[in-house]
């Protein structure tokens, strides 16, 4: 397992370096230079010119990136230029509040699809199966966005059961029941396109595992379906499921910034958004390469656990 990772990390180490070269210039391309932002429209060129000296944006492209690029393997982030504060600060709150709300997401996604996928094989039913292949198509066809609208709408407008967005006032730790009904509404919403694509993925593998010869060897033994589910081709299916997993993370991360958006949810997404929205580059760019380094060890530690499971990989050296 250790000469296999070893093989996958100059890999990802790669893909964060050209993405850190990409994000970098990418910002400078955007419209509207910080430095006017930051003097306001009444400032003096002289003005103009001393915030770009001090904010080291008069320097060469090159100088600037290797000046970020120490920054971030000293782990020192800078500082924002319009939200104020040190970047490190913004992050981890930023940072603290998404890992929760995709965690959540993540688990009611995982739950559920394992709940249908094998409820779909155990005891096969044409309307049963309808009905999941109909929910599945609805979950992903509806953008996040109308899903949290109406979510927010049924249980916080006509049934006010949930708050309709923010954070718990008193943290996540303090009052676990009160965390839950905060926390209830924006994971659902997150989990809904996540939850259908796992589904669709778990319950072809394990019918392709149910017809596999191992399976008619024990029916024929006289082995309950449920048991050879549950017990075999489950943890057959498994791998295909982890890889569809590592990928949909992805998604979920991706997906977060909308939802948060629609929840008043301060995490990274909202965070990125005031970046952009007030050409805060420093932030935008820390926070990007911090997306791209998620999703790196996603995939990362995805494959490590499907070769685990599956032995023929690691050994093969094959993805």
């Amino acid at each position: 397992m250790t000469r296999y990772l070893l093989r996958r990390l100059p890999s990802a180490a790669l893909v964060l370096f050209l993405a850190s070269v990409l994000i970098f210039l990418l910002m400078r391309l955007v419209p509207g230079d910080p430095a006017t932002t930051l003097a306001g429209p009444d400032a003096t060129p002289q003005t103009i010119e001393a915030i770009r000296h001090q904010l080291g944006l008069d320097r060469s492209i090159p100088a600037q990136y290797l000046s970020w690029l120490g920054g971030l393997a000293t782990f020192d982030l800078g500082r924002s230029y319009v939200l104020g504060g040190q970047i490190s600060d913004l992050v981890a709150q930023g940072l603290t509040n998404t890992l929760v709300l995709t965690a959540a997401a993540l688990l009611l996604a995982v739950v559920v699809s394992l709940i249908l996928g094998v409820a779909s094989v155990v005891r096969p039913n044409r309307w049963l199966n309808a009905v999941i292949a109909a929910a599945n198509t609805v979950a992903v066809a509806l953008p996040t966005f109308v899903t949290g609208v109406l979510l927010a709408l049924l249980f916080a407008v006509v049934i006010p059961v949930l708050p309709a967005g923010g954070v718990p006032p008193d943290g996540f730790v303090a009052r676990p029941d009160i965390a839950v009904q905060y926390l209830l509404l924006p994971a659902i919403c997150l989990a809904l396109p996540v939850g259908a694509a796992l589904t669709r993925f778990l319950t072809e593998a394990l019918r392709t595992e149910l017809g596999k010869p191992y399976v008619l060897t024990a029916r024929s033994q006289g082995i309950s379906q449920w048991q050879i589910v549950t017990r075999g081709a489950l943890r057959n299916a498994l791998p295909s499921m982890l890889t569809a997993l590592g990928i949909q993370t992805g998604h979920l991360l991706g997906g977060a910034v909308l939802v948060e958006a629609i929840f008043a949810w301060p995490g990274i997404g909202q965070l990125i958004e005031q970046g952009i929205n007030r050409r805060d580059y420093p932030v935008v760019q820390v926070l990007l390469l911090l997306s791209v380094a998620v999703f790196v060890l996603l995939q990362l530690l995805t494959d490590i656990v499907h070769a685990w499971l599956d032995p023929r990989i690691r050994i093969g050296g094959r993805s």
